[in-house]
């Protein structure tokens, strides 16, 4: 069949083939090209999306929707659909790129041969390459190479996208895989990278520019790549390269009718790009509220984990940028100001501060303070610290007697909690130091070993007059006298006080010593963010509002959560209001006056705890609710067991509480956080209650007769009612077996805002200091 060497040829000619045999040759070269090729588009497959090229950021924005941050994941991606694709962005990449795109058939046969033709001279095989085949090479094989391998593995697949695949399908996912520098893949990271906006926001001539990044953004970024080349890519080469690009690409628009002259006319500049900066940046607050956004999601089960960890959202926060701002200027002011560990390295390091600001009406949080830089601080301190709250706590026992009241003394346990007298703030309980503190029933509490409790107050100091000491519950709360709340917790019964502190805002699992006197003085240990939100339940008149910190979420789906209020009436109104208006005279003219705003109703509460260990401010308007708090931990987070440190000495101060540096934070902040807002005033409260051990008025002594001889009895002097404070130090535990001692934790109270020291325990024989002052399980400082 193949007459070669030519049979009756001799010399030369019986090596020259005949025609014949060479037509054949080609024919069957060619035949075998197109069974190879036949064989190879049959066997080849469109493989799934690299998952590379699908790896997304979630991006976080603040709540006047400028965007926060974008992390949370290793590639800056974020993908929409085709339909937030500018028409102007899929035209500049066709003009530009592969204007045959919506016809062919997914290669260029003139490029392959051109890009073999320069393999074959040692070159790259860069060029010819049309959209299907980028979108190949980047999302598809994620193979950069520059081999004859993966360039024929590419034109097989490319050729099957080609004649399988929806051309818009290709257009989306090749904008959403391509890099466009700036660590931004895909067109959405590229427009907020570049343009602080949307994808869908662009224009024609930012379309274009972002189109001339696509062919290398080290040499197209208008703000230069000197760290990569620098002699080539400065900002100066740069922009030039970039304008001409852009602008030939624009030409091309209008030429290819993808664009008017007349729009063409309004881009012949590079549009105005922003400094370029980290997309992954988390450092001073930006972390902790990453990571509140993050775990409200989670926890409120609207994205699971591994979702998140997928990424593709776009999260819109409750947080204000501004109020984030000051509140941490507020904190800086004040460790600039007073806290020195070079000039007090025993007192001052370690310290300290959270804070969590949220708006009554609606629970969102407006602001935190978690610490002094997420990236090195771990613990969000507005979220969870540890810290006992103190005499902040003694809102909620009011709160507690003014819903339900007291129970009758002369009833049983049962009969007793229906019939109940609600009280009010003229309602008079004793303001005795070291008072023996008793059942509703007036027998006197033991613990389980049969201890009494004798509830100490700040610097032992009693208030009242002898020998009864009675003090009226607004003055009581204005001193923060410890003896007088920690018996009104007993007679309404710490179950109910627990119940107005759940009411409000606060989490079960935060609440310890719920069955000890000591619970109405703070023991527990809510976080900022929950006093914060408790209390604006008493400023919103009652209406508890849960706090959260994502407005609503989306993907390149739609809509995936939208946050909806479900405001729950915890209160009466009368209720909260009274409430307010005691804690308004905390503020007025109690150990609250630091916290003072210029105009405005403010109410509030000081706390400090046993041991000097934490103290708070919290404190509200109508418009806004904040916690401050102040503690001295150390800083290794990796330890087990870490305990609070005092705080004696601390800032140079003898002594810290809740009057001092957390409500000066507070003072600082809310001034400028409620700057050009209205002045609201708090509603004046309607009637409520009785007046509880109102002593019955005395009896008038008759007039003596003429013959009578009367002897004027004389007055006696009251003891004098004053505040040293000098609190009694105790090791800082949170549960008793973690303690050398089991002293427990009680609020003194007094001028400083609450001091929590060692409660008394004593006895039924004697008075002594060497009982378990809890009386169970919780001991260690109040707070």
């Amino acid at each position: 069949m193949i007459d070669y060497p030519r049979a009756g040829k001799y010399g030369v000619a019986r090596w020259v083939p005949s025609w014949k045999l060479v037509t054949g040759l080609f024919i069957g070269f060619i035949g075998s090209l197109v069974a190879v090729a036949g064989v190879g588009y049959a066997l080849v497959s469109v493989p799934n999306i690299d998952k590379t090229a699908t790896a997304q950021n979630n991006v976080f924005y603040w709540s006047d929707g400028s965007e926060m941050v974008s992390t949370g994941g290793e590639t800056n991606r974020q993908i929409i659909n085709l339909a937030q694709i500018p028409k102007a962005m899929q035209y500049a990449v066709v003009s530009q790129e592969n204007k045959t795109f919506y016809t062919d058939s997914g290669i260029d046969p003139k490029g392959i041969a051109r890009a073999v033709f320069n393999m074959v001279r040692g070159g790259e095989t860069q060029g010819g390459s049309t959209i299907t085949q980028q979108y190949v090479k980047n999302a598809l094989l994620n193979d950069q190479s520059q081999t004859v391998t993966r360039k024929f593995k590419e034109i097989f697949i490319s050729i099957k996208v080609g004649a399988t695949v929806n051309k818009d399908q290709i257009m989306a996912e090749y904008l959403n895989s391509a890099y466009y520098g700036r660590n931004a893949y895909g067109l959405q990271a590229a427009a907020r990278a570049y343009f602080n906006k949307d994808a869908e926001k662009l224009d024609p001539g930012e379309c274009a520019f972002l189109a001339a990044t696509l062919k290398g953004a080290t040499y197209y970024d208008p703000a230069g790549a000197t760290s990569i080349d620098p002699a080539n890519a400065t900002p100066e080469a740069n922009q030039k390269r970039a304008l001409r690009q852009m602008q030939d690409t624009l030409n091309k628009m209008v030429e290819y009718g993808h664009l008017s002259a007349a729009d063409r006319a309004n881009y012949t500049s590079l549009p105005k790009v922003q400094n370029p900066r980290s997309n992954t940046q988390l450092k001073g607050q930006v972390g902790y509220l990453v990571d509140l956004a993050k775990a409200y999601l989670v926890n409120n089960k609207i994205i699971t984990a591994d979702q998140l960890q997928q990424g593709g959202y776009s999260i819109y926060t409750t947080f204000d940028k501004k109020k984030v701002g000051e509140l941490e200027a507020a904190v800086k002011k004040v460790r600039k100001e007073n806290i020195d560990p070079k000039k007090r390295p025993t007192k001052d390091t370690f310290v300290q501060f959270g804070g969590a600001s949220v708006e009554p009406s609606t629970g969102a949080i407006r602001a935190c303070y978690g610490g002094e830089d997420a990236t090195t601080h771990f613990t969000n301190n507005c979220d969870s610290t540890g810290a006992q709250v103190g005499s902040t706590f003694k809102a909620f026992v009011l709160a507690a007697a003014m819903k339900w009241g007291v129970r009758d003394p002369d009833l049983g346990e049962s009969q007793a909690q229906d019939e109940r007298t609600v009280v009010n703030a003229k309602s008079l309980f004793s303001g005795k130091n070291d008072l023996k503190i008793k059942n509703y029933d007036r027998t006197v509490w033991k613990n389980e070993e049969g201890k009494e409790w004798l509830q100490e107050n700040d610097g032992k100091q009693s208030y009242g007059s002898p020998p009864k000491f009675q003090i009226d519950l607004r003055e009581a709360m204005r001193e923060s006298v410890n003896s007088a709340f920690v018996q009104l917790g007993m007679d309404v019964g710490l179950d109910k006080v627990k119940e107005a502190a759940m009411d409000a805002g606060l989490k079960e699992n935060s609440l310890a010593g719920t069955n000890f006197p000591s619970f109405s003085i703070g023991i527990s240990d809510p976080s900022a963010i929950r006093m914060a939100g408790a209390y604006a339940t008493f400023a919103d008149s009652g209406k508890q509002n849960e706090p959260f910190s994502v407005e609503r979420v989306t993907s390149k789906d739609g809509e995936v959560f939208k946050h909806k209020a479900a405001p729950e009436q915890a209160f009466e109104k009368k209720v909260a209001d009274n409430v307010t208006d005691v804690l308004k005279t905390v503020v007025d003219k109690g150990t609250g006056t630091n916290a003072k705003l210029t105009g405005r109703d403010v109410a509030g509460k000081t706390g400090t705890t046993d041991g000097n260990k934490s103290a708070w401010f919290v404190g509200y308007t109508p418009q806004l609710s904040t916690a401050i708090t102040m503690f001295r931990l150390d800083d290794d987070e990796t330890k087990k067991n870490r305990t609070f440190l005092e705080m004696y000495g601390t800032g140079g101060q003898e002594k810290i509480h809740g009057a001092s540096f957390p409500s000066e934070i507070w003072h600082d902040y809310m001034e400028q956080a409620l700057k050009g807002q209205p002045k609201i005033d708090f509603p004046t409260p309607e009637p409520i209650g009785e007046i509880v051990n109102e002593e019955p008025s005395p009896t008038p002594t008759p007039t003596p007769t003429e013959s009578e001889s009367s002897t004027p009895t004389p007055t006696p002097t009251p003891t004098p009612s004053f505040v040293t404070p000098s609190p009694t130090a105790s090791e800082t535990c949170r549960f008793t077996w973690q303690c050398d001692d089991s002293s427990g934790g009680t609020d003194n109270g007094g001028t400083d805002g609450g001091v929590t020291p060692t409660p008394t325990a004593t006895s039924t024989e004697e008075n002594g200091n060497n009982g378990n002052g809890n009386g169970g399980l919780f001991g260690g400082s109040g707070g």
